[in-house]
């Protein structure tokens, strides 16, 4: 056990770690070290983004290019460390280019949160008072809310919800939000802890409340990551004839049956709904990490909507009519393009001046048609190819790092699997035949 770690310097922490996890090694100290930014400034927002920092974690930031999406070219940042799925989105993008293209809108923006609180009396009384002070708790959080105001947001409702049948004296104030072009976290956790302390002040000074009735208990004040309202589409759609492939071998109706087939499985089987799912956030977490905004918030909402009906299923569905295929999702997401990590992070301001500055609603349909066309590119695979054969050549060059291949050898094993299936065991095996006759 070791106290007051985090008062130490960074360079004292690091001392410590290696000195008690590393056996003291000198390695382990400049590798740490050798993550450190360039720029004493630039290394210091990075420290005091989060606690305890002793370094920075690299990830890859690759660009999808060719991303047509409502008519407008895009050139979609991603930061995303697995193989193959900047290049199936590469090729998801040529592909629907040429066929139109995404096309996306935002249904709605409206964001949640809730003001936890235990109060033993009449729900009819309470109620009452809820009614009779709304303006009044509006005029209480104006301080907070003014600014927001001004931009076209802010406390845009609320209600009092009966939560007694689940748990005794269980209340809520359930409000919504406006936040444009901000994620709003802050703001929203800040106006709920005020509407929280006039229920703490008021409820007790309120003359028609029983002694008992005056006791309230406000349990936690706090957004709720689940904004089924906020809420984005994105669809791909063109002829079925328009979806023959050569490389696909089957023709055009063939695949149409298939890739359905295999959306119908996903919104069936909760194994499958959970793997397809993943695949869709692939590509969402991508630009998500990118631009600097919460994946975690993201994913927590998505999952939650896949499971609104009580089963857990598959976030994208398709439509064959009149001679048509339709790929669609719809999905709730809260992202911001103003405060944050979008602010001070470099390289999220650079993928937000790629991408031409978007609001908010405009990086929500962005986000949520490269999710689609991450989903596209998976399931065209595996119905035609199989996953293996582009994941796995991808992979190639991770197989190649791990066994500590030369330039070299990397060439030859390279040339050799490019017409065949790749796996650990056969990379490794050719690595030591190559090895063997040098």
């Amino acid at each position: 056990m070791i106290s007051g770690f985090s008062k130490l310097s960074k360079v004292e922490k690091i001392d410590y770690l290696v000195e008690n996890y590393f056996s003291g090694s000198k390695r382990v100290k400049s590798e740490i070290k050798a993550f450190w930014h360039d720029n004493p400034d630039s290394q210091r927002i990075f420290d005091e983004f989060s606690e305890n920092t002793i370094t920075n974690f690299y990830c890859p930031y690759g660009v999808v290019p060719n991303f047509l999406l409502n008519d407008k070219i895009h050139m979609v940042p991603m930061v995303i460390e697995e193989s193959s799925v900047v290049a199936a989105l590469s090729k998801a993008a040529k592909f629907w280019t040429s066929r139109g293209g995404f096309r996306a809108q935002v249904i709605d923006t409206e964001k949640l949160g809730q003001v936890h609180f235990m109060w033993k009396g009449e729900t009819a009384k309470l109620q009452k008072f809820f009614d009779e002070n709304y303006e009044n708790i509006l005029a209480h959080v104006t301080p907070l809310t003014k600014n927001m105001e001004k931009r076209g947001g802010g406390l845009k409702s609320m209600s009092l919800v009966d939560m007694t049948e689940h748990e005794d004296n269980y209340y809520q104030i359930k409000a919504s939000f406006e936040t444009c072009d901000a994620m709003g976290a802050n703001f929203i956790n800040s106006v709920l802890e005020s509407i929280g302390s006039f229920l703490r002040e008021n409820i007790p000074a309120c003359d028609f409340f029983s002694d008992e009735e005056k006791d309230v208990q406000v349990v936690m004040c706090i957004l709720s990551n689940y904004t089924p309202n906020c809420l984005v589409k994105a669809w791909v759609e063109c002829g079925i004839e328009e979806l023959y492939e050569p490389s696909h071998e089957m023709s055009a109706q063939e695949f149409v049956d298939k890739f359905t087939r295999a959306v119908r499985i996903a919104q069936i089987d909760v194994h499958r709904a959970t793997t397809h799912n993943k695949g869709i956030f692939n590509g969402i977490d991508g630009v998500i990490l990118a631009t600097g905004n919460d994946f975690r918030a993201v994913e927590a909402c998505g999952h939650t909507h896949a499971a609104r009906d009580g089963q857990y299923r598959s976030l994208t569905k398709t439509h064959v009519y009149d001679g048509k295929f339709r790929f669609e999702i719809e999905i709730p997401m809260a992202l911001g393009t103003v405060g944050g990590l979008t602010a001070l992070h470099p390289l999220a301001k650079m993928s937000l001046d790629m991408l031409n500055n978007p609001s908010a609603k405009e990086l929500m349909m962005i986000t949520a048609s490269v999710g689609l066309a991450q989903n596209f590119a998976a399931i065209r695979s595996l119905v035609t190819s199989g996953i293996q054969k582009g994941h796995m050549k991808m992979h190639l060059m991770n197989i190649l790092n791990q066994l500590e291949a030369t330039d070299n050898e990397k060439e030859i094993v390279r040339k050799e699997f490019e017409h065949k299936v790749v796996s650990f065991k056969a990379v490794r095996d050719l690595l030591e035949s190559v090895r063997a006759l040098q």
